[in-house]
């Protein structure tokens, strides 16, 4: 599926209101609201809209604890790849992993209720012994910018 302008900016406006009804969306990206609504469900049935969620406020609910950590494993061949995956799939506190070039093999993305609960989880991986040589934690003290949406209209111009 190629994707136009106003593809483009039907992604823009959802992720940022994706509880918009299809009538204020279809005003909004001028099309009246069956071609509107058609052109959303093509755009999810593409996977170019993977889903809706709601942005939770954690502080509102209590104290969390955000960690990125640098992980470098013993050994890089594909099976050693695929036991970390498996076993980092399991643990909840984890919300992004991302593969690094560079210095060290992943960075990863953990919110806990606190230091301990974190240190818990990654003693529990060195005990399944899942192939970490060395890990580096870093511990987010503030975060003064946080956006939830791509710049999508500045990325991508058909």
């Amino acid at each position: 599926m190629k994707l136009d302008r106003t593809d483009i900016k039907i992604l823009h406006i959802l992720q940022q209101n994706g509880r918009m009804t299809n009538v204020e969306l279809a005003e909004v990206v001028n099309l009246s609201p069956s071609p509107c609504l058609m052109r959303v469900k093509k755009l999810q049935s593409e996977g170019y809209i993977e889903g809706y969620t709601a942005q939770i406020n954690v502080a509102k609910l209590g104290q969390a604890l955000l960690v990125f950590t640098e992980v470098t494993l013993k050994n890089h061949r594909q099976t050693d790849f695929a036991r970390f995956l498996a076993a980092i799939e399991k643990v909840e506190q984890l919300i992004e992993c991302h593969v690094i070039s560079g210095g060290y093999d992943y960075l990863l993305k953990f919110v806990t209720t606190g230091i301990g609960e974190y240190q818990e989880i990654m003693e529990r991986l060195i005990e399944l012994d899942v192939g970490i040589d060395k890990y580096f934690s870093y511990v987010v003290l503030k975060s003064p910018i946080r956006r939830a949406q791509l710049p999508l209209t500045k990325l991508f111009q058909p």
